[in-house]
């Protein structure tokens, strides 16, 4: 497998001047609907065509997050999906456009076992280090990006994993966040969504993680990085970035960490951000 270490040509630059940009894209680009409206997608090329490397650091995985490196015209650099457990480069030489050059997995068995006894009637599902969703009660979301193949719960817990995702239709996301934090989960990095959801991905892997690695690459200084995030999957992120932008409609605890919180996605708050670049 390619790595960070050895993926195309250096990037580094003397003097370099652009900023990295990192973007989620569920409640920042796009609403909960799935809709971008035109002058965020304008935004994002105004600042891709300024020299700026624009990159994409969501929850999602890789199927679910190219149509929206499409749609923006990013061609060129790189994107974090997965909460930084896959990286991919962009290149249109490539035959598909991009590879994957790291993909962080973790035993899923230790934090799965635990969960379904705290949760035994929550659906689970498993991406895995070939890129395939494993999931049961045919349990699918638009965030994987691909369909997901039904397995027992057993089968699950002997895959090597890159990203566990659990959803309960009978809490609410006050008592299934409480759920979650009385099982003490060890060994891995977790965030609890907007609803009863919960994202687990191998122990110290975040979007900041993966985004400091690409950082490091391009030499871009900590001062010129920029972040904009809505959700608590995005803390992390937005402390690392040298201005880290909350959007508007973000839970407190994510709006305590930003450096300014700008409008909602519905008042195109990221392409506020994306214009005070240009």
């Amino acid at each position: 497998m390619t790595t960070l270490t050895d993926a195309g040509i250096d990037d580094r630059q003397e003097n370099r001047t652009q900023h990295l940009v990192a973007l989620d894209i569920d409640g920042t680009l796009v609403d909960h609907e799935g809709n971008m409206t035109d002058e965020v997608r304008d935004a994002a090329q105004a600042v891709i065509g300024a020299g700026h490397d624009v990159i994409i650091a969501t929850g999602r995985s890789l199927g679910a997050t190219l149509p929206v490196v499409g749609h923006l015209g990013v061609t060129r650099g790189y994107a974090v999906c997965s909460n930084g457990g896959v990286t991919l480069r962009l290149d249109p030489a490539l035959p598909a456009g991009f590879e994957v050059i790291d993909r962080v997995t973790f035993d899923p068995k230790p934090a799965l076992s635990a969960l379904r006894t705290r949760l035994p009637s929550a659906k689970y599902a498993l991406e895995d280090d070939r890129g395939r969703f494993l999931s049961t009660e045919s349990f699918q979301d638009a965030s994987f990006g691909s369909d997901a193949e039904s397995v027992d719960f057993e089968e699950m817990l002997e895959a090597r994993a890159v990203r566990v995702v659990v959803f309960s239709t009978d809490s609410s996301a006050e008592e299934f966040g409480e759920a979650v934090a009385s099982i003490g989960l060890h060994g891995v990095t977790y965030s609890v969504g907007w609803t009863a959801w919960l994202d687990i991905a191998a122990s110290g892997v975040t979007k900041a993680s993966a985004l400091e690695i690409l950082r490091d690459r391009l030499g871009t200084p900590r001062e010129l990085t920029v972040a904009v995030g809505d959700g608590r999957n995005d803390i992390e992120m937005l402390q690392w970035a040298g201005r880290g932008v909350a959007m508007g409609q973000a839970p407190e605890e994510v709006r305590s960490v930003a450096s300014e919180v700008t409008g909602t996605v519905y008042d195109d708050g990221a392409a506020k951000v994306l214009r005070s670049l240009v």
